[in-house]
């Protein structure tokens, strides 16, 4: 999963980055204005894994992960294309910075801290951008579907009447994630780099002294609030001394927790795991996949060879203790190639190539 975090300039996407990273990129008081994309990949917290881990004593422990992106600050008006672009289009997810803190050092670009109006903005702007795109696009096959084979114009008229209802929604300011498109048009769209249509989180970067009510007519379950320079300093502290911090100042929960949780809600995924003497890992994969899916996860020719998926709940085996207690008990199910797989899954195929 990529996660590109975007925001207009001085938003404190770079100390979002920070906080959600543990990273410890230095911030300045002005935008530098240059392509910068800085990238680290984390390890998705799950206490099943360190439970598993604990159980099985592997030689290694894997756990699932995530790349952050941060990406150069997004100006308003500006022109997205290019590497910018291509930056932003290679994400999974874009998270949306909007700034709430107050730093007289640090000025905002419209001079007044207003976080609706700027996520407001950022929306505006990749619409604007979606729209040039596909008015590119479309002048592009106004002179070419005259030539061609007949499969060639036939595909390209229905790529023009896809674009053409796509250009409607966003002449309404609709962005394109609120827009229904079937899968195979998905794919038809997939080298467009098309930013409305991506999912999107939002977060609102408040200061050290921010209460997070003032803002709850923005939050909802795809929009959360974080304190991002403390939790960015909070970040380089020990584990420990983090969890004291995190206390003293009533977070329940670290940024990093909550974004990656919410990032697998909107993406629509879950964790399984498969375990043993060798390794403990977890892995990803859409929410209610078909075990072959999940099988082709871990390995091309688990998913060809699919025959069985050996399974147990995380919490079953939990309550028994051990795989030959749940053997023993009957805890351990044979799951055909319809078996939809289950946030929490263990999971052992059985396959023959």
């Amino acid at each position: 999963m990529r996660i590109g975090i975007i925001g207009l300039p001085n938003s404190g996407k770079t100390t979002i980055y920070n906080a959600l990273t543990r990273s410890d990129i230095e911030t300045g008081a002005f935008s530098t204005g240059q392509m910068e994309v800085h990238t680290s990949v984390v390890n998705v917290p799950d206490p099943r894994v360190d439970t598993l881990t604990a159980l099985f004593k592997p030689r290694k422990t894997i756990y699932a992960q995530v790349i952050y992106s941060d990406i150069a600050g997004l100006a308003k008006g500006g022109t997205v294309a290019g590497p910018l672009l291509n930056a932003i289009a290679a994400n999974d997810v874009l998270m949306l910075v909007a700034r709430s803190f107050a730093d007289e050092d640090v000025p905002h670009p419209d001079n007044r801290i207003d976080p609706a109006r700027d996520l407001a903005t950022l929306e505006t702007e990749f619409i604007l951008n979606d729209m040039s795109t596909i008015e590119n696009r479309l002048s592009r096959l106004a002179g070419q579907k005259s030539r061609g084979t007949i499969p060639e114009r036939q595909r390209m008229e229905k790529e023009e009447v896809l674009l053409r209802s796509l250009a409607a929604a966003l002449e309404e300011e609709r962005p394109l994630r609120e827009v229904e498109i079937s899968e195979e048009d998905r794919k038809l769209l997939g080298g467009f780099g098309l930013l409305s249509l991506k999912p999107v989180l939002r977060v609102i970067n408040g200061g050290d002294d921010d209460n997070e009510d003032a803002f709850a007519n923005l939050l909802d379950e795809n929009t959360f609030f974080l304190r991002g320079r403390l939790e960015a300093e909070i970040a380089q502290m020990e584990p420990e001394e983090a969890s004291e911090f995190l206390a003293d100042f009533g977070i329940a929960e670290p940024g990093l927790n909550r974004a990656i949780r919410r990032c697998y809600n909107l993406l629509g995924v879950i964790s399984f795991f498969t375990v043993g003497e060798d390794e403990v890992r977890a892995w990803t994969v859409r929410k209610a996949a078909p075990a072959p899916e999940a099988a082709g996860v871990i390995h091309s020719d688990l998913q060809k060879g699919f025959i069985r998926a050996e399974t147990i709940a995380y919490a079953d085996l939990m309550a028994v203790g051990s795989m030959a207690e749940a053997r023993k008990q009957g805890k351990l199910r044979l799951e055909g190639k319809e078996y939809p797989v289950q946030d929490g899954d263990i999971l052992n195929i059985r396959f023959n190539v």
